[in-house]
């Protein structure tokens, strides 16, 4: 028998917002990477578009040819005439003044982040901040170089402390290494925990802490 109390409505109508908000914003994200993707049909001549084949619009064909490319970009890149054409295109785009700072700060990123042989965004960490008493998760991003280390005394590590619910804003910081904990929890399980705000706990393996002094060589 259902109770038709007030408490139980309410309790039937959050339990109806939980099943149903992650599946709309899912389908809601999806939807717009899936429309963004397909905009690369554009660069195909109009006579071989879906649309002007078939006559309606295919949703995910743009996907597909974006992937593929993709795929094919990093074949090409992989052999001896796809490196000397990819050299070639970043000499041409060296002497582009504004395009070349701008392609080269990109491409450090992207090469330090989604390199397999980097550090970056490896290790979750969890730090006192914003201070002292105060702790948040981080994720470890590498060491400070260039002049940045002739001012540091000590083992620093260099970390970015991301926001939440939002994880692709965030601050950029410098700790030392006797400073920080290193997390038995994979980034992804990190990253959920923020982008929840702490709602949905790490699953698996319980988190926990190393020694609070990281290593000053090894893996970090």
């Amino acid at each position: 028998m259902f109770s038709l109390k007030p408490a139980s409505f309410k309790r039937w109508f959050i339990t109806g917002l939980l099943i149903w908000i992650p599946l709309v914003i899912t389908g809601w994200v999806l939807y717009l990477i899936i429309s963004v993707m397909d905009h690369s049909l554009l660069l195909l001549p109009q006579a071989i578009q879906p649309i002007y084949l078939l006559g309606f619009h295919i949703p995910g064909v743009g996907t597909v040819l974006t992937f593929t490319g993709i795929l094919l970009t990093g074949l090409l890149a992989t052999n001896l005439i796809g490196q000397r054409l990819v050299r070639t295109w970043e000499q041409f785009l060296a002497r582009i003044p504004v395009v070349n700072s701008l392609y080269n700060a990109v491409k450090q990123v992207s090469d330090t982040i989604l390199s397999p042989d980097g550090n970056a965004f490896r290790k979750a960490l969890l730090v006192q901040y914003p201070r002292p008493g105060s702790w948040t998760i981080a994720f470890l991003t590498g060491k400070p170089g260039g002049d940045v280390i002739r001012h540091l005394d000590g083992n620093y590590l260099s970390l970015y402390v991301p926001t939440t619910p939002n994880p692709t804003s965030g601050f950029f910081l410098m700790m030392k290494a006797e400073e920080v904990v290193e997390l038995e929890m994979s980034v992804d399980e990190a990253l959920k925990y923020i982008v929840s705000m702490g709602v949905v706990p790490p699953g698996g393996k319980s988190a926990g802490a190393h020694s609070p002094s990281l290593p000053s060589s090894g893996t970090l």
